[in-house]
């Protein structure tokens, strides 16, 4: 059984969230093929509280976690996406924080979204509301979304951008004499281990393929998730 289970970055609402994946996920969750004591909701799970953008899936998804929140320890932890954590926590009946550490195998693991390291998204709302818009197009425009990232990782701005939240993060949770510390906001699935303390990052649910973190034993893994196979990274 793992200690965690890790997603963030859905974007409930959105017209590239991958619903029906996390649907399926959620529900192996729940059935107990994926065994873990808490789900962790790292961030941006909605992508603005305006219900009337949610389709079918989106309310699967609301309807499995809620489900899920009475069986296991299920934390929603705050994005720059989501709303305010009263009608989170009223919406599910789950704990709503800033960060939360687990502590997993002796070691101190740290989570939090990220959003609060990108001072890009405060200094240039416009910029940034106009590159999302254009990251979302070239996905409508190439379903297998291989055109998409593409774009991003050779943009400079966006790999300086996640380059700063890791850096800041780790320092962060060094601070905070944690071991590790995991983010979403940056929808890159990281996993670097060179350091002293280590940084995760469990990617997005908007991409093809998914991805999540797992934790056991004080590991932390990196997954990639298709609805037949959930394989490691």
């Amino acid at each position: 059984m793992y200690d965690a289970v890790v997603i963030s970055d859905i974007h409930l609402g959105s017209d590239n969230c991958q619903a029906k994946y996390l649907v399926h996920f959620l529900g192996e969750v729940r059935r107990g093929a994926m065994q873990t004591k808490r789900l962790i909701l790292n961030g941006d799970v909605f992508d603005s509280i305006d219900f009337r953008r949610l389709k079918k899936h989106h309310w699967g998804i609301l309807s499995e976690l809620r489900k899920l929140s009475d069986e296991i320890e299920v934390v929603w932890i705050n994005g720059n996406h989501d709303g305010p954590s009263e009608i989170v926590s009223h919406l599910l009946g789950v704990r709503c924080a800033d960060e939360m550490i687990v502590e997993s195998g002796g070691r101190k693991l740290l989570f939090l979204h990220g959003h609060r390291f990108d001072q890009f998204i405060t200094r240039y709302p416009v910029l940034t509301w106009m590159a999302d818009r254009l990251y979302r197009f070239l996905q409508r425009l190439d379903k297998s979304h291989d055109f998409a990232k593409f774009a991003k990782r050779k943009s400079k701005m966006f790999l300086r951008c996640a380059q700063k939240i890791e850096h800041d993060a780790v320092r962060y949770a060094a601070k905070r004499g944690c071991d590790a510390v995991c983010c979403g906001h940056t929808h890159l699935p990281v996993a670097n281990t060179a350091g002293p303390v280590r940084y995760f990052n469990s990617g997005c649910w908007t991409e093809k393929p998914c991805h999540y973190l797992t934790v056991l034993d004080g590991t932390v893994s990196v997954c990639a998730y298709t609805e037949d196979v959930p394989a490691l990274v």
